[in-house]
C-alpha cells in the first residue's frame, strides 16, 4: 500500500516507464496533478505528506488503462491547444503542438487583413483549428466542417465552451459547404494506409482511423481538397495544409499544377516541414 506522495511517484513511473510510454516522467507529474490535486511545486514541498488511500485507488485505476496504452488525453477528457483546452475523446485526434503553426501562420495573415475574413476548417476533428482562429481573431467567420457526426459533436461542445460562435457542416470535405472564403484550413488524414499498423498503439489503436488514414500513399484528401478548393477560394484566398514531413514536394507540385500562386513550405520547430501554403490568383476582393 503506497501511502506517501514519493511512493506513489516513484511507483507511478516504474509502471508507466515498464508499460513502453517514453514520457513516463511528464506523465507521472500529470496523473499527480490530475488525480492528485499536486503539482510539483507543492510535492517538493513535503514529498512524504500522506495521501488518503481512495485518491491512490483513483489513480492507480486510471494508471491501469494508461498501462494499457490509452492515450492520456483521452483518460483525462481535455487536451491544451493554443492555451486553450479542449475537450477529446476517441472520436477525434488529440491536438497536437505541431498543428499550432498552422493556426499561427493564419492568424498571422488574417490580422493584416483589414476586413474581416471567411475561413474554412475542413476536417475539423475537435476543432482546435477553427475555434482557436475564431478565438484569436474574432471578427473572422469561421466554419467548421468534418464527415464525422461524432468528431462535429465534439467540435461543437469546444466551441461552446470555449465562447467561440462558429458554424458546423456535416459532410464529405466541401459537401454541404456554402459559398467562398478568404481561407481554406486542413490537417486531413495524410497517413499511408500501410503505415498505420506500425504506429504507436496510443495512435494505432484509440484515435480514429477514419482521421489518420490518408489512403495508399497519404495524398488522397490532399489531391481531393486541392482540385475541390479552386471554386471555394475567393480571389487571393489562401489554402493552408498540415503534411507529414515527408510530403511536401508532394504537396507544391499539386498545389503549382492546380494553378494556386506563392506556393510555400513553412518547417515547425523542430525544422521538418509541416505546412503546406498556396494562393489562389487575383486580387482580394474589397
Amino acid at each position: 500500500m503506497f501511502v506517501t506522495r514519493k511512493e506513489i511517484r516513484e511507483e507511478t513511473a516504474r509502471r508507466l516507464r515498464e508499460a513502453g510510454i517514453e514520457e513516463y516522467e511528464y506523465e507521472t507529474w500529470m496523473l499527480l496533478e490530475w488525480k492528485l490535486g499536486v503539482d510539483r511545486a507543492e510535492y517538493f514541498m513535503d514529498p512524504d505528506a500522506e495521501v488518503p488511500q481512495e485518491q491512490w485507488n483513483d489513480l492507480d485505476a486510471a494508471l491501469r488503462k494508461r498501462e494499457r496504452r490509452i492515450p492520456l488525453q483521452y483518460l483525462m477528457g481535455s487536451c491544451e491547444f493554443m492555451g486553450y483546452s479542449f475537450a477529446v475523446d476517441e472520436r477525434v485526434l488529440i491536438p497536437r503542438q505541431d498543428t499550432e503553426c498552422l493556426v499561427e501562420l493564419a492568424v498571422e495573415q488574417m490580422q493584416r487583413s483589414p476586413e474581416p475574413c471567411r475561413v474554412l476548417d475542413l476536417c475539423t476533428g475537435s476543432g482546435c483549428i477553427g475555434v482557436s482562429v475564431k478565438l484569436l481573431c474574432p471578427q473572422a467567420q469561421v466554419v467548421l466542417s468534418d464527415v464525422s457526426e461524432g468528431a462535429l459533436a465534439v467540435a461543437g461542445e469546444n466551441a461552446r465552451r470555449l465562447g467561440a460562435p462558429v458554424e458546423l457542416v456535416q459532410g464529405d470535405l466541401f459537401e454541404n459547404v456554402q459559398g467562398t472564403f478568404d481561407y481554406i484550413l486542413s490537417n486531413p488524414p495524410y497517413i499511408p494506409s500501410k503505415v498505420i499498423d506500425g504506429l504507436m498503439p496510443e495512435v494505432r489503436d484509440h484515435e480514429p482511423r477514419l482521421a489518420l488514414d490518408g489512403t495508399e500513399d497519404g495524398l488522397h484528401f490532399y489531391r481531393r481538397i486541392v482540385r475541390e478548393a479552386t471554386k471555394r477560394l475567393r480571389p487571393g484566398g489562401r489554402l493552408l495544409f498540415e503534411i507529414g514531413q515527408e510530403q511536401g514536394e508532394a504537396l507544391l507540385s499539386l498545389l503549382q499544377e492546380a494553378g494556386y500562386e506563392e506556393t510555400v513550405i513553412r518547417q515547425d520547430l523542430a525544422g521538418l516541414d509541416r505546412i503546406a501554403v498556396g494562393r489562389w490568383p487575383g486580387k482580394k476582393e474589397p
